[in-house]
């Protein structure tokens, strides 16, 4: 609601800078040199018009260089770093793209097909790239073949409202958390279909991260306040936590 970029010390668990952005930011992320970070400016949730930019910041004198304007109306949301490039989704016009903070260009775009398209994962090489989609109930896989590239895309049908995702670390399954029905689907990449369905009636789930080792996986149940640790190979359940009203992301020391 500040419309800013809070900047935390997480040794000494204080806030030691704060960035102005634009309305309504929701995403994060830093470059791989740690110089730059780029915020998804969604909009506010009443908002009349939605949010239309990525804020470019310079984490040294904790200052935004930039908005780089996607278009109007375009609801940017989940954002990564890779190659040198922050990889987003445009949800409100059902795309992904990658900008370039070294030309404040954006190089790439492609249509998802698919209603809501909100949060996005991508393979340490850069040839596959996997996308939520809420209200199609569906996670694309996205696949580059050739060069120049071109995309292939497969719709894998899950639960209500995926909204969550991860790619395991070894690159053989895709995790998403559906915010409707509180299940899990756990795609197989290589076949691209749901290999299991893990029914852990969580009240909204919306983050799922996999831990570096591939060992387990986590879970923020934000309306249900816990904390979920799941056994990635058995896909059972661990441990739920209690942490508190309205955890909403999940962030880990790499590994």
């Amino acid at each position: 609601d500040e419309n800013a970029m809070a900047i935390v010390d997480p040794i000494a668990k204080k806030v030691v800078g704060s960035v102005r952005v634009g309305d309504g930011p929701h995403e994060v992320a830093a470059s791989d040199d740690g110089k730059l970070a780029f915020v998804t400016n969604y909009g506010p949730g009443n908002a009349t018009v939605p949010g239309s930019t990525i804020s470019v910041i310079d984490l040294a004198s904790k200052k935004e260089l930039r908005k780089f304007e996607i278009g109007p109306n375009a609801k940017p949301h989940g954002i990564v770093f890779a190659g040198g490039k922050a990889y987003f989704t445009a949800e409100g016009f059902d795309m992904i793209g990658a900008y370039n903070p070294a030309t404040n260009k954006m190089d790439w775009m492609l249509g998802t097909g698919q209603d809501r398209t909100h949060l996005l994962a991508l393979n340490h090489d850069l040839t596959k790239i996997f996308t939520s989609n809420i209200n199609s109930n569906t996670i694309n896989i996205l696949e580059r073949v050739g060069n120049p590239p071109d995309w292939t895309s497969t719709v894998v049908p899950v639960g209500k409202g995926p909204e969550a995702i991860d790619l395991s670390p070894d690159g053989k399954e895709v995790w998403t958390a559906h915010t409707a029905d509180g299940a899990v689907s756990v795609i197989d990449v290589a076949s691209k279909k749901v290999t299991h369905t893990l029914n852990l009636n969580m009240v909204r789930a919306n983050r799922l991260k996999i831990t570096p080792d591939g060992k387990h996986v986590l879970i923020s149940d934000a309306r249900g306040g816990k904390l979920l640790v799941l056994d990635a190979a058995t896909k059972k359940e661990i441990k739920r936590i209690d942490i508190g009203a309205g955890p909403t992301g999940i962030q880990m020391v790499p590994g």
